[in-house]
């Protein structure tokens, strides 16, 4: 089973009522970071057979931008277990639930989604950080957990940019 884990793009600074949080929309670099992250998932021949998100409004339009560029049909799911308070079991559970595709995207939050791929890799808590709409794809077989990239918004941006003068490198031609 292929995992594509991203972590919800840009929404601006955390509201301190937890009602207005969770519906906290992408702002316009949010909108712009999943548009083109979900260019370079479909470039990368990236297919999925479900989408998953938390319920929080930031995750469910990142998760709708990412699966329109992918051409993704179906509805996506969305799941209390990709909650930012969601812990390691309920994250294993959902997996576990969805064991019988070949590919599932999920969208979810920081702290939870970089904990949970953590220790799925075996890695002490959080140690692999997942920057507000990055992707990671992992392939679980059996017991076995391969962390195969590790995209970030950034990595993106320039992979797009338009080369300048300067960006092109020197050569020693003469």
């Amino acid at each position: 089973m292929i995992v594509y884990l991203c972590r919800h793009a840009s929404a601006g600074r955390r509201r301190a009522d937890s009602l207005q949080d969770e519906r906290r929309r992408l702002d316009a670099r949010g909108q712009q970071q999943a548009q083109l992250m979900g260019a370079a998932l479909a470039a990368l021949g990236v297919h999925v057979d479900a989408v998953l998100t938390s319920p929080l409004r930031r995750a469910t339009q990142t998760a709708a931008l990412l699966a329109a560029e992918l051409g993704y049909q179906g509805a996506s799911q969305r799941e209390d277990r990709l909650r930012p308070e969601a812990d390691y079991a309920a994250f294993r559970a959902l997996l576990d639930r969805y064991a019988g595709c070949e590919a599932v995207l999920a969208v979810g939050h920081k702290p939870s989604l970089p904990a949970c791929l953590s220790r799925l890799l075996g890695a002490p808590r959080a140690a692999v950080d997942l920057k507000k709409g990055a992707v990671a794809k992992i392939e679980i077989e059996a017991r076995r957990v391969r962390l195969e990239w590790l995209l970030t918004p950034g990595q993106v941006e320039r992979l797009y940019a338009k080369p300048t003068a300067k960006s092109r490198p020197k050569t020693a031609r003469k």
